[in-house]
């Protein structure tokens, strides 16, 4: 570290500093200038673009239709397009449509879709409970099984057990249906769906 004796001697060395390092640091202001005009343009631009979907994803939503068919179409291709949150949502409200109309291979198609394009756990979970039931009504016991597998968090314990029983019974398991859904009633249930399963378990009896 250098000593001065006197501010003249500061001065001359600042001037040198500047004459050794000034290119360098002019380049240094500028590129972070720049970055930090990039930078809020680039947030700025994604704001734009994440306010410009949601708004396209309410008007895609709120457009369908059950007796305008093109209304369905302009909604899975919005899903398709669009591999984010939005997308899924769109995926999750195509597949409910079809569910109404009793195609369930389409819903579970679009229930695919959405867990591809989803983040957010809680909403992966959700999206897999709703095609884990698909899978049970078209007698696809495994697959739903395996699809409950990929359901975790404690939130969800009951509901996972209920259609755990629901898919175990359908392959004529009724010992593995009782004890999913005595593992149901015993976990944080609400009561109503606890009070649900302790009647499948007292109608195994019968």
């Amino acid at each position: 570290m250098e000593i001065y004796e006197n501010e003249h001697d500061q001065v001359d060395a600042i001037k040198r500093f500047f004459t050794e390092n000034g290119k360098a640091l002019a380049v240094g202001v500028i590129l972070g200038v720049g970055a930090l005009i990039g930078w809020r343009y680039w947030n700025s631009h994604q704001v734009e673009s994440a306010r410009g979907v949601s708004q396209s994803y309410e008007n895609t939503v709120r457009a369908i239709a059950p007796d305008q068919p093109q209304t369905l179409s302009t909604a899975e291709k919005f899903a398709a397009d669009n591999k984010n949150i939005y997308g899924a949502m769109t995926a999750l409200e195509v597949a409910q449509q079809y569910v109404d109309k009793n195609e369930l291979d389409k819903a579970a198609s679009q229930l695919a879709q959405a867990i591809a394009a989803a983040d957010d756990d809680n909403l992966k979970a959700l999206i897999n409970l709703r095609l884990a039931r698909i899978q049970v009504q078209q007698k696809k016991a495994d697959e739903a099984l395996k699809t409950l597998d990929t359901v975790k968090g404690e939130g969800f314990a009951a509901i996972v057990a209920d259609l755990r029983g629901e898919a175990l019974l359908s392959k004529g398991d009724k010992k593995g249906a009782r004890s999913a859904w005595q593992a149901g009633v015993e976990s944080k249930a609400s009561p109503a769906l606890s009070e649900m399963m302790q009647m499948k378990i007292n109608n195994l009896s019968v």
